[in-house]
C-alpha cells in the first residue's frame, strides 16, 4: 500500500500542470533592410514587367501610369520618363504625411520601375501576345508588385501614396481607390485608344485592384 502510495507521488510530482493563462504570441518583429530590399527590387520588376505588357499590347492603366501612357502614346514620349515626372509632385504628401521612410522607399521604388521600363526593350521582346491575355497576366503582375511593395511601406507614387495614406487614416481599402481611379482613367482613354483596348485596360484595372483588394486591407499582414 505504501508502494502505492510513493508512486502515486511520484507519479503527481512529475506532471506539468499549468493554471496561468495562454502565452502571448510574440509580436511580429519589423522587416531587415534586406527584406525591405528584396521586396523594393523584386514588386519593381513585376510591376515593370506588367507595364510592358500593357505597352505591347496597346493597353493602358490607370492613376499616374496611366497619365504616363496617355501622353507617351499621344507625343511619342519615353514612357518611363512620363511615369517618373508625373510621380515626383505626390511625394510631398507621402512625406508630409506617411512619412520619410515611406517617402523614400517609395522614391526608389518609382527610380527602379522607371529605369527597369526604360531598360526592357533591349532585355525583353513578345513575338505573340494576345492583349485580353496582357490585360490580365500584365495586370496581376502589376498587383503583386504592388502588393509587395506596400507590405514593406513602399509604393510606386501617385494615386498609390493616396490610396495608402486612405487606408492608413480612414480605413478606406487601398485597393478600391487604386479601382477606381484606374477606370476613371482608362475610360477617359477613350479619345486616344479603341473601344476594345478601353475595354482591356479596364479588364486589367479590375486584375490590379483585385489583387489589392482581396490580399491588402486593413486587419490583415501590412509589415510595418
Amino acid at each position: 500500500m505504501g508502494h502505492r502510495r510513493r508512486h502515486a507521488l511520484c507519479f503527481t510530482r512529475g506532471m506539468t500542470v499549468s493554471t496561468s493563462a495562454p502565452t502571448r504570441p510574440k509580436a511580429r518583429l519589423s522587416h531587415t533592410w534586406l527584406d525591405d530590399g528584396h521586396a523594393l527590387l523584386a514588386g519593381s520588376l513585376f510591376v515593370a514587367l506588367g507595364l510592358i505588357m500593357f505597352a505591347h499590347a496597346g493597353l493602358l492603366t490607370g492613376g499616374v501610369a496611366g497619365v504616363a501612357f496617355l501622353v507617351s502614346y499621344a507625343t511619342g514620349w519615353s514612357l518611363a520618363l512620363c511615369f517618373f515626372g508625373f510621380s515626383l509632385p505626390f511625394f510631398w504628401l507621402s512625406w508630409r504625411r506617411l512619412g520619410p521612410a515611406f517617402t523614400l522607399k517609395s522614391l526608389v521604388a518609382v527610380t527602379l520601375v522607371s529605369v527597369f521600363t526604360a531598360l526592357a526593350p533591349k532585355v525583353v521582346r513578345f513575338e505573340l501576345l494576345n492583349p485580353w491575355v496582357a490585360s490580365v497576366l500584365g495586370g496581376f503582375l502589376i498587383g503583386f508588385g504592388l502588393l509587395a511593395l506596400l507590405r514593406h511601406h513602399a509604393s510606386v507614387g501617385g494615386v498609390n501614396i493616396v490610396a495608402q495614406w486612405l487606408q492608413q487614416t480612414r480605413g478606406v481599402r487601398a485597393g478600391h481607390v487604386q479601382m477606381a481611379v484606374d477606370i476613371l482613367v482608362v475610360m477617359a482613354a477613350l479619345t486616344v485608344v479603341s473601344p476594345e483596348r478601353v475595354l482591356q485596360s479596364v479588364l486589367g484595372a479590375v486584375a490590379i485592384g483585385a489583387i489589392l483588394t482581396l490580399n491588402h486591407r486593413p486587419g490583415r499582414y501590412l509589415g510595418v
